[in-house]
């Protein structure tokens, strides 16, 4: 379709009932029409995530919402900015940027009073490169480690210490099951892949992010510092 004709370009969209049915192809009317975000809610958990992959994870996202339950309608259409949840929010910067300022901090004293050169990493996220349409709290996280790393690297430059940030595209954890209700790793990764711009060679492995750690942390790396090393296959080129 050419984009003359996509008539919801750079718009959110929620869909009830957009696991199946009109709901699901009124969904992939909406993406193919250009909508920024298609927020399939529906309480067919398998379908819906079944639905949101084959749509593509850079587009679509499902979210479990019985719509007869007042309460989760209210808190599907208002997780956004404007209902900003603050103390989760606070316990959220506490763990992804606080302790991670905590380690930085008495990682780089150590290693200035021993007169250590070497390397201080810290671990991202996509989600420090992009904004999101949901899960606000989280991406102000990752972005903050992204200031972390940068002002820290000319801050301890002086000491030959260098401090860089590897940032993933999703992997199929336990907790990325968990957030997804419960998938499997291998539906996981097919709800996760479509989006990669790579093909062909499986989905992203905590492996992959390892060996990316290794190289930081190794004398290849020597002259990097500050730099925030995304592996993602591909994913953010299509943000």
């Amino acid at each position: 379709m050419s984009d003359s004709k996509k008539r919801l370009e750079g718009k959110v969209t929620v869909v009830t009932g957009g696991a199946s049915g009109i709901g699901e192809a009124t969904a992939r009317l909406f993406a193919s029409h250009g909508a920024r975000a298609v927020v399939i809610a529906d309480i067919q958990d398998a379908l819906g995530e079944q639905v949101a992959a084959s749509i593509g994870a850079e587009v679509c996202t499902f979210a479990r919402c019985d719509v007869t339950d007042e309460d989760q309608v209210e808190a599907l259409v208002r997780s956004t900015i404007l209902d900003l949840e603050l103390s989760q929010f606070d316990r959220l910067m506490a763990l992804n940027v606080r302790g991670v300022a905590a380690c930085v901090k008495h990682a780089a004293r150590a290693m200035v009073e021993g007169r250590v050169r070497g390397s201080i990493l810290c671990t991202g996220s996509v989600s420090g490169s992009c904004g999101g349409v949901r899960r606000t709290d989280y991406h102000v996280s990752k972005h903050a480690v992204v200031g972390l790393v940068r002002s820290a690297s000319v801050q301890l430059g002086a000491h030959g210490i260098r401090v860089n940030c590897v940032s993933p595209y999703a992997l199929a954890t336990r907790l990325t099951s968990a957030s997804l209700g419960g998938m499997s790793a291998e539906e996981v990764e097919r709800y996760y892949e479509p989006a990669m711009v790579l093909k062909g060679g499986g989905m992203l492995k905590a492996g992959d992010v390892a060996e990316a750690v290794l190289f930081l942390a190794s004398d290849e790396s020597a002259f990097i510092t500050g730099h925030d090393l995304v592996v993602d296959g591909g994913f953010l080129l299509r943000r």
